[in-house]
């Protein structure tokens, strides 16, 4: 995991004076599922449609499987399911993904076997001869999932992949999402969809902008502001309070909250919570989570900007 699948050193894009993205530089480590979130406006498709040459960057920097970004052959190592797609409602499952097979020159013989394949692998083979009119928005990115992998690729972009699908529906996406990294291929993950992203993202880069503005993994990201908050019975003694705020430590009636990495860092403060008569009644670890990150970074991000 520690080898990238995307490096982008510096990627720049202008339309006119609109400055979309502003030097995104950043990392995708291989057979990861890499999450990109960011509001809407952030960049993040143009980003996208950048490294897949859909759109022209004004300039670009780095390397894609080893090669430069844009490199032709690499890109026929790439699957991709955009936002909105739409496919013609008189096709097929099976006709979708044989279109799909034929852009991407993968012969209709092996196309056939592996549209078979990735039909059972979707969920989709009990409709695969219904007309996509049919389908509900959940069946549609199911068989966009399917046409995405069709060349299978090394690397797969999917641009919202859950958006305005149902609860349900997004569980049997990210089911499908956690078995394509399974079978070691690197899943980069579009969304503003904070909680989706963090029950499968291996890492994650938030954009705001046209700025990568913090990045990493969600483990690293979620325990960067780690604390306990410890509660007594009754208010916490006054001599105490303001030995306690003298060092940096939050009290407020019977909460006591400090930062801490782990369990150990707050022993000291039991013990001498103890040894000065104060009853603990609650021990409660908080756990930043992603949308706390993101809502500080891309807040962070506004007010510089004023």
């Amino acid at each position: 995991m520690s080898e990238s699948a995307i490096e982008i050193e510096y990627l720049q894009k202008h339309y006119g004076r609109f400055e979309a993205l502003a030097g995104v530089s950043l990392k995708v480590p291989k057979g990861s599922v890499f999450g990109l979130l960011g509001p809407n406006g952030a960049g993040k498709s143009t980003l996208v449609k950048s490294l897949l040459t859909i759109v022209r960057p004004t300039e670009c920097r780095g390397t894609m499987l080893g090669e430069r970004i844009g490199h032709r052959k690499t890109l026929g190592k790439v699957g991709y399911l955009p936002e909105h797609a739409r496919f013609p409602d008189y096709l097929t499952g099976r006709q979708i993904i044989a279109f799909s097979a034929g852009l991407a020159n993968v012969p209709a013989k092996i196309a056939r076997a592996r549209a078979a394949k990735l039909l059972d692998l979707v969920g989709m083979e009990d409709w695969a001869d219904k007309k996509n009119g049919t389908y509900s928005k959940g069946m549609r990115q199911r068989v966009g999932l399917a046409q995405a992998l069709i060349n299978e690729p090394e690397i797969v972009f999917l641009d919202e992949p859950t958006d305005g699908v149902d609860p349900g529906g997004r569980v049997e996406i990210r089911k499908i999402i956690e078995r394509i990294r399974d079978d070691g291929r690197t899943v980069f993950v579009n969304s503003h969809l904070l909680g989706e992203v963090e029950q499968i993202a291996d890492q994650v880069a938030i954009m705001t902008n046209g700025k990568v503005v913090e990045g990493g993994s969600i483990e690293k990201l979620t325990r960067r502001e780690n604390r306990y908050e410890i509660r007594t019975l009754g208010p916490v003694p006054i001599h105490l309070k303001t030995d306690f705020e003298s060092k940096g430590l939050e009290v407020a009636g019977d909460l006591v909250s400090l930062a801490a990495d782990d369990a150990n860092g707050v022993q000291p403060l039991i013990d001498l919570l103890r040894r000065e008569g104060a009853a603990i009644r609650e021990i409660k670890e908080v756990r930043t989570s992603l949308e706390d990150v993101f809502m500080k970074s891309v807040e962070g991000q506004g007010k510089e900007a004023k």
